[in-house]
């Protein structure tokens, strides 16, 4: 676990986790400072009690100084704001109480394990939505820039397609542009997506995502905070944010990112928490992409380049691999060896359900419509819809009426290709 509170993970008494939303939605009450009162005291009830009594405010700055002997980190003004609310904790729990959002603390045995081990940890979770959304064995978080463009859009939809179609977590920050794109795309697959979003749940921003968040709730997924519902998102709670998007995933993906785009605090953040990250490139002298190219440049093989979806999908782990997400595995490495191009599982998992049967069957070689209508049991206008978008999509190629694998297609292992008839010379 990081800088948190020391606590054994349990079941919470509702007065005990009244004392932690109250204690922690001080304003200069942070993971460090609220980790020692909480080692001081031994519980934030406690530490509410104590700052009901006399000389509260010379008792809590002393508490916060290091076991060293090091100088207290909590502000006296911040401690007086600890005595104000723990005298009137009915008015700052009133937001909590309206919003009906659900609360979950460090001390949870349900705060999410991801989270619990980074560095700062936030003390208290305000979320709508499902808890196992935060919990689910693979999560990947996309995030990019606020102005992308029409192919970036795309991109970050394709990855959320492909990621959330094996079974993962998509987490992003519910901003304009990328993380949108992410979390649309999510919604449309029906795959759990975590938004984190910068200020309190009663102060949504972008408001013109209220409906999206709605839509993710409503799909299993989750709308998380670290702020009080009431908390009006700042230029300086998104950084803050930032951090739990990494922290909440085994991997970030950042897809185009201006030179000054907030999506690299949290490619800095998942590097920091030694999780992965993979950026993905783009032209060079690209305004879109100047913050990708040059932290790519910097953060060298501590991050990966995305440079195709069956790769990434291959480097993540998550098509049958033990890439970025394996247990014990480096950041940014990959685990297997792929030189021979992406695995069948990854190339396969950038398709719908029905082009990902046809081109089963293309890559065993069966080759003519009339045998793939037979081997997938489907309507022969399926079959010839799902050739096409193959076919326009550069997996297959068609001569003479035949049908054979091409581009990411061809490179997969075929386990049970015919042999062809070779003939006999006259």
């Amino acid at each position: 676990m990081g800088a948190g509170p020391a606590v054994s993970p349990g079941v919470v008494d509702q007065e005990e986790r009244d004392a932690w939303i109250v204690l922690a939605g001080v304003t200069g009450v942070g993971p460090v400072s609220f980790a020692r009162l909480l080692a001081a005291f031994g519980s934030a009830t406690e530490v509410m009690a104590r700052a009901r009594r006399a000389g509260a405010v010379v008792a809590l700055v002393a508490a916060t100084g290091s076991p060293d002997g090091g100088s207290p980190i909590l502000a006296p003004s911040s401690a007086a704001g600890i005595v104000s609310a723990a005298l009137d904790a009915t008015a700052w729990l009133a937001p909590v109480r309206r919003s009906g959002v659900g609360v979950i603390t460090l001390a949870d045995a349900a705060y999410p394990d991801r989270l619990r081990r980074i560095d700062l940890p936030p003390p208290v979770l305000f979320l709508h939505g499902d808890p196992a959304a935060l919990v689910r064995e693979h999560s990947i978080a996309i995030v990019g820039t606020r102005r992308p463009t029409t192919v970036g859009r795309a991109t970050a939809g394709r990855i959320a397609d492909a990621v959330g179609g094996l079974g993962a977590t998509i987490v992003s920050g519910l901003a304009l542009g990328i993380d949108a794109a992410a979390h649309a795309a999510a919604v449309r697959l029906g795959t759990p997506t975590v938004a984190v979003i910068g200020g309190g749940h009663e102060r949504l921003y972008p408001a013109a995502h209220r409906g999206l968040a709605r839509a993710i709730v409503a799909g299993g997924g989750a709308v998380v905070s670290e702020f009080a519902p009431d908390t009006v998102p700042t230029r300086g709670t998104f950084p803050r944010r930032n951090r739990i998007i990494s922290g909440l995933a085994d991997a970030t993906v950042v897809v185009e990112a201006g030179a000054r785009s907030g999506a690299l605090t949290t490619a800095a953040w998942a590097l920091e928490q030694g999780r992965g990250l993979h950026l993905v490139p783009g032209r060079l002298d690209d305004p879109a992409v100047a913050g990708c190219l040059a932290f790519l440049r910097e953060a060298g093989p501590e991050a990966r380049i995305v440079c195709g979806i069956p790769e990434l999908l291959d480097d993540l782990g998550l098509a049958g691999g033990q890439g970025a997400t394996g247990e014990g595995s480096r950041p940014g490495t990959r685990a297997g060896s792929h030189a021979s191009g992406p695995s069948r599982e990854a190339v396969l998992a950038m398709l719908g359900p029905v082009e990902r049967l046809v081109a089963s069957e293309v890559a065993a070689g069966r080759g003519t419509v009339d045998e793939l209508v037979l081997v997938t049991g489907g309507p022969g206008a399926m079959v010839l819809g799902a050739l096409t978008s193959l076919e326009i999509r550069g997996f297959v190629v068609e001569t003479f009426g035949r049908y054979r694998a091409a581009g990411p297609l061809s490179s997969m292992e075929a386990a049970g290709r015919p042999r062809p008839v070779r003939g006999r010379a006259a």
